[in-house]
């Protein structure tokens, strides 16, 4: 949610901004809508207070009339109840047509972050150098030939875009989970183990509805009247997890982690660079969080950022950097930079983690502050986010980045121990 008082203040500055993700003509209208609202709301308020302190005084001269045993000049307190409750169900409703409004607006991009769609993204590092690989197998083949995906099965069992980690497919995918838990916790997150099942709450603080409503897995209004669905994310449920808090100011940044299979509603890709576990309904991602101070939020996302990156550089694995533009972002984030492995069989980049600052978006939404020592008044924090890794395509980027010309493909070393090997060799 954006600040109104901004918007009050320099709407020039939120819509140049906003220009970047959104058609100008489409800004201005929401704004010209916000703005009226805002002063048919403040007008409303302004009456009620006014409504309230006539009732007061009347109610003193009343009482007062009654006392000296006088014919009061002024009706029972009743009478003025109507009008009252009438301007206050009407300001209810100017409150939900602005917050519907306002809650559709993307957050602000920051300064550094362009315009464009994914045509804008822009590389800012490179790790490593791609392998030579003289023939190259994709990962649906190799898993196949190693006996570490059962595709067939998944579908059997929860239809397309769904898959079966079987043998040392499952233990592969185990061990780099519980690689990520242990680095996490080094680093000083706390892990969290949230529910699946999060309320529509939770959705609509991480600025995950109501634009995004239809893209998760919700129960039915019968079995959950409250609203609940299946997480997209387990930033959804760490976010929620503090709402309506106020943070102590001395434990900032706050930082916490969290493993979580993510359901959702997306068609799993046909094409050559989408097959086998490179996109689907379901997957595992370890998700690593900060709630921080405005002034700290640089220091977080360049820390989380190198954090998550070494994860990946610890595996052995070439990748990039990519400053994402407006267009490619989430709506929630004022800047997201993504971290791409190299699939060789396709010659492309995948995405196994964005790394994002939301500002006081997020937190405004999800009433999440902090107090300054000794003060009273309580400001919004500042939230921050990253995939740590997301496995799906880390999995398939270790398979054809490492493969071997005999089929087999070599183990990370920092995995070696865990998994008892050094190689996975067809069966």
């Amino acid at each position: 949610m954006l600040d109104m008082e901004l918007i009050r203040k320099d709407r020039e500055a939120v819509a140049t901004a906003l220009a970047k993700r959104l058609d100008p003509a489409e800004v201005n209208r929401a704004l010209d809508e916000i703005q009226r609202l805002d002063q048919e709301r403040r007008a409303l308020i302004s009456g009620i207070d006014g409504e309230r302190q006539r009732r007061k005084a009347e109610a003193r001269a009343y009482a007062a009339a009654k006392r000296a045993g006088t014919e009061p000049e002024v009706s029972a307190p009743e009478a003025g109840r109507k009008q009252l409750a009438e301007l206050e169900s009407e300001l209810d409703e100017v409150q939900a047509r602005l917050r519907g409004v306002m809650s559709e607006l993307p957050n602000l991009p920051a300064d550094d972050v362009v315009p464009g769609g994914k045509e804008a993204n822009r590389i800012v590092r490179v790790f490593g150098e791609p392998p030579t690989i003289e023939k190259v197998r994709d990962h649906v083949e190799l898993s196949r030939m190693l006996g570490l995906v059962d595709h067939e099965r998944g579908v059997k069992l929860g239809g397309s875009g769904f898959w079966m980690y079987t043998g040392m497919g499952a233990r592969l995918e185990w061990a780099l989970l519980n690689f990520f838990v242990d680095e996490h916790i080094r680093a000083g997150y706390e892990f969290l183990l949230p529910p699946h099942l999060l309320l529509d709450t939770a959705g609509f603080a991480a600025g995950q509805f109501p634009k995004f409503y239809d893209d998760v897995y919700h129960l039915d209004r019968e079995s959950a009247p409250r609203g609940q669905f299946l997480l997209p994310t387990s930033e959804t449920a760490i976010l929620g997890a503090y709402q309506d808090e106020i943070l102590e100011t001395a434990k900032l940044p706050l930082k916490a982690f969290a493993y979580t299979p993510c359901y959702r509603r997306e068609a799993a890709g046909s094409h050559s660079d989408e097959r086998g576990t490179v996109r689907g309904h379901q997957f595992n991602k370890v998700e690593i969080f900060q709630f921080c101070l405005p002034d700290q939020a640089d220091a977080a996302l360049e820390e989380m950022l190198l954090h998550a990156e070494g994860l990946v550089e610890k595996l052995g694995l070439h990748y990039q950097r990519s400053l994402l533009s407006a267009g490619d972002a989430s709506a929630s984030m004022r800047k997201t930079l993504d971290i791409e492995v190299w699939m060789p069989s396709t010659g492309k980049y995948k995405e196994v983690s964005s790394v994002s600052w939301a500002g006081d978006y997020q937190a405004r939404r999800a009433a999440i502050r902090y107090r300054e020592p000794g003060g009273k008044q309580t400001r919004f924090v500042h939230t921050l986010n990253g995939s740590a890794l997301a496995t799906s395509r880390l999995f398939p980027a270790i398979l054809e980045q490492f493969q071997q010309p005999d089929g087999s493909v070599l183990v990370p070393e920092v995995l070696q121990a865990r998994l008892g090997t050094d190689r996975l060799t067809p069966r």
